[in-house]
């Protein structure tokens, strides 16, 4: 892969700094889930703001499934600095009525499918990947699901059929972060070693630092260069990764509801971390 600019570069940490800013901003109104959605930030910079082509029409020409409905805060947090929501429509994150849901529905701005029914999102995701092939289209499908969701059958029902259809405008992107709801995820069912697994099913799997931006970088342009088998990004991410101060606090929170004082730190850490990339 050829070197990343150093303006290409500040580009995306300045996205991903301002996601987890509204990630914190939308979950402090009732709790949600924050850790993942700040850990994940690197991937929605790179995803929605370099990786994912547009329409000409304000929106995405590339689709995008999302399978593990918890993670839906790191789209809202994305997608509000796309400008396609806004920030005070987020906050009703979670409430009583709110359109804004924690596990959105099939339809709702930024979801292709209902999400929240582990194990679905990549049967579904290489469906529209074959079916967009057979339309003639050109257009890559990118699904993100998560570690736990690896013990489910049907992930690796979908794994065989897309391998065996050799679905290479699909890239299955692992949130690998060892953690559901109950516990640590080698402890409740172990999943490793993930990439050897799907290089076994027929795909092409390699192990990314998922909190690293150059290295989501390169495996998205490794991705284009396989022609002839679905790709699968095992990244690896931390827990609030990128605001120290909650991360240290809450290494292993997979839904939180926190004091105010708390938010306001991690609010306060990110906002030093945007200013120092030139933000505001």
């Amino acid at each position: 892969m050829s070197a990343i600019s150093n303006s290409r570069l500040n580009k995306l940490e300045l996205l991903a700094a301002k996601i987890r800013r509204n990630v914190l901003d939308i979950c402090m109104q009732r709790g949600g889930y924050a850790g993942q959605g700040v850990a994940l930030a690197d991937i929605a910079a790179c995803l929605y703001f370099d990786e994912m082509r547009d329409d000409g029409k304000g929106w995405f020409y590339d689709r995008f499934v999302l399978s593990n409905g918890h993670d839906a805060i790191m789209t809202y947090g994305a997608l509000a600095e796309h400008g396609s929501y806004d920030m005070a429509d987020l906050r009703s994150y979670n409430e009583d009525g709110t359109k804004i849901d924690q596990s959105p529905i099939e339809g709702q701005l930024g979801f292709e499918i209902t999400a929240g029914s582990l194990g679905q999102g990549p049967s579904q995701a290489a469906g529209i990947a074959w079916g967009e092939r057979m339309n003639g289209n050109d257009k890559r499908i990118y699904c993100l699901f998560s570690d736990g969701e690896l013990q489910e059958g049907n992930v690796w029902e979908a794994a065989m059929f897309a391998a065996h259809q050799k679905l290479s405008n699909l890239v299955f992107i692992i949130d690998n972060n060892d953690l559901q709801a109950t516990s640590r995820t080698q402890d409740v069912l172990g999943v490793e070693p993930v990439p050897e697994k799907f290089d076994a099913f027929g795909c092409f799997a390699r192990r990314v630092n998922g909190n690293s931006i150059p290295d989501i970088l390169e495996a998205f342009a490794e991705a284009k260069t396989i022609t002839d088998r679905p790709y699968v990004m095992v990244c690896d991410t931390k827990i609030f990764e990128g605001i120290a101060c909650l991360k240290a606090e809450l290494p292993a929170a997979h839904y939180v509801a926190k004091h105010q004082a708390d938010w306001d730190a991690g609010l306060a850490e990110i906002n030093q971390t945007i200013s120092t990339l030139g933000g505001s």
